[in-house]
């Protein structure tokens, strides 16, 4: 019989997998600080910040907004510029502006409480099948599975295929342990942010490396995206305590209403004050920034004391950082 068989359609099998792994978490599960909590808002919020933001990048960010947003009632009647002054430096700022729109359904609706099933938590902003069942299944106990990149990764090395899509999320289903579906959830994902790594997994300290079908050796495995390369040339002018930025405009695909560094046309001979790299999605930026040069008209002369309350764009913060204007 198949190993994925063996899993799937034996109870004993799937009752020692989730035996072994939970034993696993309970002993070195990471201390992170929404794991404190049951709380369906700061799960709810580490969840959406943790979407394309490394758990390490996301800690600081996440112990800021709580302070500055301890409840969905005060984040529900925050602006939201405020809001994604909060979120700079995260990127991907759709993803704030979906959490204030959500977090406004939550108390105009509902009076400031969530709904307790990923069935009525994917009728909010901003709240897919993973985020949902992941807030279910945490903060409810509701016996849903969820999948993202490392429990896809790690039920297709178990199993000894690629599957995707609806196999997937049903395989997950079948596997979750129904009296800790949180806990088990988290262990799958832990598992494979740790230990059941895409490149060198370490199967040797494996809890469940007796039950799984590759010891993690995938074949045809997708190839990575190919990054695309970038150059901007912009400019930082400082004077009489304010700093030189620019807004960009409220309907852009990318970064709406955020403020950045005027972006400037390179300067022949000159050199540059700063070079860096910046990424975001599928492009590898590379900056040089050139201070005091001719910017365009359109810039606004805002007070230093003011530039660290401002939706900044990743870019403009690190460069702010490096001048130590913020």
């Amino acid at each position: 019989m198949a190993l994925d068989k063996t899993i799937l359609e034996n109870l004993a099998v799937r009752r020692r997998f989730r035996r072994l792994l939970l034993a696993w978490f309970d002993q070195n599960k990471r201390e992170l600080p929404w794991r404190r909590f049951r709380d369906p808002y700061r799960v709810w919020l580490s969840e959406i910040m943790l979407q394309q933001t490394r758990v390490v990048a996301a800690i600081n960010h996440y112990r800021r907004f709580l302070r500055r947003f301890p409840t969905v009632t005060h984040l529900s009647r925050a602006r939201e510029s405020s809001v994604l002054a909060a979120w700079s430096g995260l990127g991907y700022y759709r993803r704030a502006r979906m959490l204030h729109a959500a977090a406004r359904r939550i108390v105009r609706e509902r009076g400031g409480r969530f709904p307790d099933t990923a069935e009525q938590l994917r009728t909010l902003p901003g709240i897919g099948r993973y985020t949902a069942a992941a807030i279910a299944s945490i903060a409810f106990g509701q016996p849903t599975a969820v999948v993202d990149g490392n429990v896809e990764r790690v039920l297709q090395r178990i199993l000894g295929k690629n599957l995707s899509g609806e196999p997937l999320w049903r395989a997950a289903e079948e596997l979750l342990d129904p009296t800790r579906p949180g806990d088990f959830n988290q262990a799958m994902m832990e598992l494979g942010a740790t230990l059941c790594l895409p490149r060198q997994p370490k199967c040797v300290i494996c809890p469940v490396n007796a039950l799984c079908a590759t010891r993690g050796q995938l074949p045809h495995a997708e190839p990575p995206r190919r990054q695309r390369k970038r150059e901007i040339d912009c400019t930082l002018c400082v004077g009489n305590r304010r700093v030189l930025l620019v807004q960009r405009p409220a309907d852009a695909a990318l970064m709406a209403g955020m403020w950045e560094l005027p972006e400037i046309i390179s300067p022949n001979g000159a050199r540059p004050w700063l070079t860096l790299r910046h990424s975001i999605t599928t492009t590898d930026y590379s900056v040089r920034v050139f201070k005091g040069m001719a910017a365009e008209p359109n810039g606004h002369w805002i007070a230093r004391s003011r530039i660290a309350q401002l939706p900044l764009t990743g870019l403009a913060r690190k460069v702010l950082r490096a001048a130590e204007i913020i």
